[in-house]
C-alpha cells in the first residue's frame, strides 16, 4: 500500500500544478460563455475524458513514440511552447464584444479536444511531465509490482481528470460573483498568463538545446 500511495501522490502532485484546472476554469468558462449549461457540462465531461486518455497515453507510450520518431523532449517543449503561446495570444485578442453579445466567431461552440483539451487543459508541459514519469519507470520484480504501480499511476491520472471535470463543471459558480466585466477581466488575465507560460516552456526547450546563455 505504501508503494501504491507513493506512486499515486507522485503522479498527482507532479501533474496537478501544471494541468492547473482551477486556473484554467475561467478560460474554459470564457470560451464556452455562449453555450448552454447542458452543453457546457457535456464539454466539461468530454474534456475530462480526453485529458485522461491523453495523459495516460503520454505516460505509457509517449517516450517510445518520441524515440521512434527521433524527437527529444526539448523539441517537444519548443513546439508545445509555440502552440500554447499562439493559443494564449488568440485568447488575449479574442473578438468578443464588451456588451456580452456574441460575434459570429465567438458564438461557435469550441471543440472538446482542440482547443479545450489541448492545449488549454493538457498542454506540452503536462505531456512532458507524463512522458518523463513514464520513461523513469523502476525495474519491476514481478507481475504484482507492475500491476500495483500501473494501477497507482492510472488512479493518479484519473484523479486529475476528475479534478478537471469538477473545476470546469462548476466554473460558472466559481466566477458567478464577478459578473460579466469581472469574468472578462479574469479571462484576459488568464490568457496573458497562458501566453507567458507558453513563452516559458519555449525558452526552457531552447535553453536545454543551446545550453545556458553566457553572462
Amino acid at each position: 500500500m505504501n508503494i501504491f500511495a507513493n506512486t499515486f501522490l507522485l503522479v498527482y502532485a507532479a501533474l496537478f500544478p501544471i494541468v492547473n484546472p482551477v486556473g484554467s476554469a475561467p478560460l474554459f468558462l470564457g470560451m464556452t460563455r455562449f453555450s448552454s449549461e447542458a452543453s457546457r457540462n457535456r464539454l466539461a465531461w468530454s474534456v475530462a475524458v480526453n485529458s485522461f486518455f491523453l495523459l495516460l497515453g503520454s505516460l505509457l507510450v509517449g517516450s517510445h513514440v518520441l524515440e521512434f520518431f527521433g524527437i527529444s523532449l526539448p523539441v517537444v517543449r519548443i513546439a508545445g511552447g509555440l502552440v500554447v503561446s499562439a493559443f494564449g495570444w488568440k485568447l488575449l485578442n479574442s473578438d468578443a464584444r464588451p456588451d456580452g453579445e456574441p460575434t459570429p466567431s465567438a458564438a461557435i461552440e469550441p471543440e472538446s479536444f482542440y482547443p479545450l483539451t489541448m492545449p488549454l487543459t493538457v498542454g506540452p508541459g503536462s505531456i512532458s511531465v507524463a512522458i518523463t514519469l513514464g520513461s523513469q519507470r523502476p525495474i519491476f520484480k514481478g507481475v504484482a509490482d507492475f500491476a500495483l504501480l500501473a494501477g497507482a499511476a492510472v488512479t493518479g491520472i484519473l484523479a486529475i481528470a476528475i479534478s478537471v471535470y469538477l473545476c470546469y463543471r462548476f466554473a460558472e459558480n466559481m466566477v458567478a460573483r464577478l459578473g460579466k466585466e469581472g469574468t472578462s477581466v479574469v479571462v484576459r488575465l488568464s490568457a496573458f498568463i497562458l501566453l507567458c507560460i507558453g513563452i516559458q516552456i519555449l525558452w526552457g526547450g531552447l535553453s536545454t538545446l543551446i545550453g545556458p546563455i553566457p553572462q
